[in-house]
């Protein structure tokens, strides 16, 4: 009787097919559903330990076959079980009310409430027949529930040859049949498991009642194994592009390669094609993409109204035709030390990101950074060879405020201990530096240090003493731009820094809880004494933003080019408070300034002098009053001036139901004053309001307001959003219409507005708070922001 089960993984593949068209990278909520099964289970079976179908078929492979019934009659060929016929191997469990086998010929019949379970699905049907030796199967009359994920349907009947086999009149939703609010029906499904393809026709799927899509013909995977198709399309609609239809198309070239191309039309400006590529392999991976646009409609139209007497006021190389995007990122891995990596982007022309761009990111974005090198580490050192160049990507700037090329720079840093007191390190780095349009010249930098690191429980001891020399070799138009006009100028000074502070901590008791309350003071000494530096050009260095972080770093600028000379004592002071019960963080609180003794002689071109006396206060601090509140706050008092020179107050409540409200201002003087409201109210359990109002008070204009509604059911989610925003850096603004259906178990239509909504709202996705960059008391380096979202 064992030949019987081996039609039972083909009806699993099959009844699959139609949830193989499913693609979703975030696990779908099904809160909202019936607590009933549609199919309940039959049997209590031990559940299979396997990972996946194939796995669990191997596992059952070994297994007895037990098999039992009211009655056995027939002959020694003939086998006619009777009356509630029971076959059970592991997790698989078939019942029927008779199962006649013809052992001659390998022919059987199950007649009678055909039900099968196993670990992955349930099903039910009205009668089975087939032939073992040919490996052909009819079922009729099915039901079915899958176990391992959301989904059921039914089918006519069932036919089966080997691994060919069809599906008529199917259907499949992941909603509850009482409340069908979409469903996926084909008049005829083939599949084969060998090859991993189905082909659909006459497949219809529904919105309630209501036909939406109709597909004649479509062939789709059934199986994990990737193939090459169409994707679901991207639908929506703005003021800038007008209708916009994107439809990608997947190409799976080889196991460890594909790629994606999307065609995509937009009404106010024409077509475009877009490109992915991705390999993988043992020792790296990479991704190439790519857009051309072999013309723009929106610049032709600014084209035609310069020509009639538009104003071009920043006298914009406007460029419509052959317009595009190229970008590529990729490591490889040399060995346990080495890698190799790259991150290198190119845009036809500087308005591009601008154009193409649906957030801010896109305007904030005033040049591009491409790099590529090798890199190492060991246990004590870091090292790299690498190269970058820079691209204009702001029309309103011109070439000669772009960053200077390093083509290349080597860097190296080394730091180990010294016996037992003692720490040892060298930060060194040597690079070219070009600019077309200021001169090319090279740099070496060399800054040696001992520190003596000295702890205790509740303490620590930091003296350091550095030595910073730095050399040049200038080009001759470079060298006489610059006072003295040395080719050949270098600098060096010694640094010396303390860093000391104390851990007072104490038991105390609020509302009948119980806390920690920590005190940490901190002293930071820094002198360096004065060397003249206005002869060494300015290649990558600038001041640093006045900060937290800037109370215990050895210089304020960026780079090697300008070297403070410093007499000066940081004194700070943070405080905590923490739950004891599971090391919550209910308050912390910072505050500290610097004390500078004497002037401060080294001045970079544009930069306030800093005089002897007090710099500006920095405070900063975040307080949780319960579980759902964040409040927070940063500020920044200059007592010299009397002036605030940041303010930033920060608010988070969080909902049940995974709701959320943002409240944030923004001050620094001359700079920007902004405020921001974003939230996800829940209304009730389907429906909730989303939206964002982020507003410059400084330019008395909105810089994005989004406003939307959110429904969702056991089986399908709608979400439809408004959306005004800046588009350009004339401050014009644009309106977009996103409207996304989740068919959940099958995909979604329309824009992706899940990408919107994450960006505009902290914390939309819940696990985002998570990654949220800590307060501005933690010291952070001076990265590069993000590059911007070029996607329309």
């Amino acid at each position: 009787m064992r030949p019987v089960f081996r039609l039972l993984p083909l009806p699993l593949a099959i009844a699959l097919c139609l949830p193989a068209l499913a693609s979703d990278d975030k696990p779908e909520s099904w809160a909202l559903c019936p607590v009933q099964e549609v199919i309940p289970s039959f049997s209590d079976l031990p559940a299979s330990t396997a990972g996946s179908a194939e796995a669990a078929s191997e596992e059952r492979a070994g297994l007895p076959i037990g098999i039992e019934g009211d009655a056995l009659g027939g002959t020694e060929q003939n086998l006619e079980y009777q009356g509630n016929v029971v076959l059970r191997r592991g997790d698989q469990y078939l019942n029927a009310d008779s199962l006649k086998f013809d052992q001659e010929d390998s022919t059987y019949v199950a007649d009678g409430n055909v039900r099968y379970e196993d670990g992955s699905m349930r099903i039910i049907a009205k009668r089975a027949r087939g032939n073992q030796a040919d490996d052909s199967h009819v079922i009729e009359d099915i039901q079915y529930q899958l176990v391992s994920r959301r989904g059921n349907g039914g089918a006519d009947s069932i036919q089966m040859s080997g691994a060919i086999g069809a599906l008529n009149d199917s259907t499949y939703s992941t909603c509850d049949p009482a409340q069908r609010a979409w469903e996926l029906s084909a008049r005829r499904i083939e599949v084969n498991t060998d090859e991993g393809w189905g082909v659909a026709r006459g497949a219809t799927i529904r919105l309630g009642r209501v036909p939406v899509v109709y597909l004649p013909w479509i062939k789709f995977p059934i199986d994990d194994q990737r193939h090459t198709g169409a994707l679901y399309p991207s639908i929506g609609t703005s003021g800038r592009n007008g209708f916009d239809y994107r439809q990608p198309i997947y190409l799976n070239l080889a196991p460890n390669y594909d790629a994606t191309l999307t065609p995509r039309y937009m009404s106010k400006r024409g077509f475009s094609l877009g490109g992915e590529f991705r390999y993988l392999y043992e020792g790296g991976r990479g991704e190439l993409d790519g857009t051309w646009m072999p013309r723009d409609e929106l610049v032709r139209d600014r084209e035609r109204d310069i020509a009639n007497g538009a104003p071009n006021p920043f006298d914009d190389p406007l460029r419509s035709d052959n317009r595009g995007l190229l970008r590529f990122g990729g490591y490889h891995n040399l060995n346990s030390l080495w890698q190799a990596r790259a991150n290198m982007v190119w845009v036809s022309d500087s308005r591009y990101l601008e154009d193409s761009s649906n957030s801010l990111y896109g305007l904030a974005s005033a040049s591009l950074l491409s790099t590529l090198g090798l890199f190492g580490r060991g246990r004590n050192w870091e090292a790299s060879l690498m190269a970058d160049a820079w691209q204009l990507a702001d029309y309103t700037i011109s070439e000669d405020t772009l960053p200077y090329n390093r083509l290349p720079r080597l860097s190296i840093n080394w730091d180990q201990p010294l016996g037992r007191w003692f720490t040892a390190g060298l930060d060194a780095e040597t690079v070219r530096f070009q600019h077309g349009q200021r001169g090319d010249g090279s740099r070496l930098d060399l800054k040696p240090y001992v520190s003596m690191p000295l702890q205790g429980a509740a303490w620590y001891v930091t003296p350091t003493l550095a030595w910073r020399y730095t050399s040049y070799q200038l080009d001759d138009d470079l060298a006489a731009s610059l006072p003295g006009g040395d080719s050949r100028p270098s600098r060096s000074l010694p640094i010396a820094s303390l860093d000391a502070g104390l851990f007072f901590d104490r038991d105390t008791e609020i509302k009948g809880r119980s806390f920690l309350q920590t005190l940490e003071p901190r002293l930071f000494y820094l002198n360096a004494p004065y060397r003249e530096q206005d002869g060494l050009p300015l290649f990558d260095t600038r001041p640093f933003t006045f900060s937290w972080g800037q109370l215990f770093r050895d210089n304020r600028y960026s780079g090697p080019d300008r070297q403070t000379d410093a007499n000066q004592l940081t004194v700070a002071m943070t405080s905590r408070l923490i739950r004891n019960s599971d090391g919550f963080e209910r308050l912390s609180a910072s505050v500290g300034q610097i004390f500078y003794f004497d002037d401060s002689l080294v001045v970079a071109p544009g930069e306030t002098p800093v005089e002897s006396g007090k710099s500006a206060w920095v405070a900063d601090a975040n307080y949780s009053p319960t579980d759902r509140w964040t409040i927070g706050g940063s500020y920044q008092w200059d007592p010299k001036f009397r002036r605030e020179d940041l303010a930033s107050v920060r608010a988070r409540y969080l909902f049940d139901n995974d709701g959320i409200v943002n409240l944030s201002y923004r001050y620094r003087r001359n700079l920007l004053e902004q405020a921001d409201l974003s939230f996800l109210y829940p209304i009730n359990p389907s429906w909730s309001a989303v939206g964002r109002y982020y507003y410059s008070i400084q330019d008395s204009k909105p810089l994005e307001a989004i406003a939307g509604v959110q429904w969702d059911s056991c089986c399908l989610a709608v979400r439809a959003l408004v959306r005004r925003y800046v588009r350009n850096r004339e401050g014009d603004l644009n309106n977009s219409l996103q409207v996304e259906f989740v068919l959940k178990g099958l995909g979604s239509a329309g824009r992706d507005t899940e990408r919107t909504l994450r960006r505009a709202i902290l914390g939309y996705y819940r696990d985002d708070l998570y990654l949220v960059p800590p307060s501005n008391t933690t010291p952070d380096p001076d990265d590069n922001a993000s590059g911007p979202d070029t996607s329309p």
